[in-house]
This record gives C-alpha cells, structure tokens and sequence, in this order.
C-alpha cells in the first residue's frame, strides 16, 4: 500500500448552523419521542382521538427529527427543519402544553440558523480579509 493509499481523507467542513442545528434536532427528538409518551399515559389527547395516537406521533416525529438533523448541510433540510419546527408548534392546538418545548427548541433552532449563519458570515470575511492583506504584503 502506497502512502498515498493509506493517507485520511480530510473531513468536510461544517458549518455552524449545519453543527449547531443537528445537535439541537437530536435531542428535540428524544424530547418529542417522550412528550408522546407523555400524551398517551396522560390520555391527553381530545375525546375523538384514541390516545395511543401520541406514541405513534411521537415515534413519527422521532424519526423525522433525526433524519432531519442529517440533512442540514443543503437549504432544503434547513427549510425543512423550520417546518417541523412549526408542525410540532401546531400540536399546541391538540395539548397545549407542546408549546413549551416548541418555544424552546424553536427559539433554540432559530438562534442555530440566524445567529449561526451571521457568524459564519463574518469569519469568511475575517478570513477573506487576512487573505487579501496576506496577498498584498508579498511583492
């Protein structure tokens, strides 16, 4: 085997909201796996639903959060995320008190998103920067 062979190939450059997001969707998901739990020993769902439709929506939106968290390196996986964000605000209209874990990991993803991306934002021009000054100063 050559040393070129045997050389690591060099892992992909994350972003921030790419790192901050997923970590965030992982563990959202454990906590929307059991809130329906939660929601079927409650039997808090209303009187027409069988309340063993909070594991199932919980086992559902489990496994959607984590695909999801795999997905945030391309714009439609964020996008994505901002949905499910709002999907599991709406099941506020089925137990109320889903808005509570929807505020946090909601206001959590969107700091991940909006304040990740302005950071990312302002160390590629940092860095574009020292680059340009580097350039500049060899003759």
């Amino acid at each position: 085997m050559t040393a070129a062979a045997a050389a690591p190939r060099p892992r992909r450059y994350r972003s921030l909201p790419e790192k901050l997001g997923s970590v965030i969707l992982g563990f959202e998901s454990i906590v929307v796996f059991l809130v329906g739990l939660v929601i079927y020993g409650l039997k808090a769902l209303p009187e027409p639903i069988a309340p063993w439709w909070g594991i199932v929506a919980g086992s559902v939106l489990f496994v959607v959060t984590i695909a999801l968290s795999g997905t945030l390196r391309w714009a439609w996986g964020r996008a994505a995320g901002w949905g499910l964000q709002i999907l599991i605000a709406l099941g506020a209209f089925l137990v109320p008190g889903i808005l509570i874990a929807a505020l946090v990991f909601g206001g959590m993803y969107a700091y991940a998103m909006i304040g990740g991306s302005r950071i990312e934002r302002r160390m590629s021009a940092e860095a574009a920067a020292r680059a340009a000054a580097g350039d500049q100063a060899q003759p």
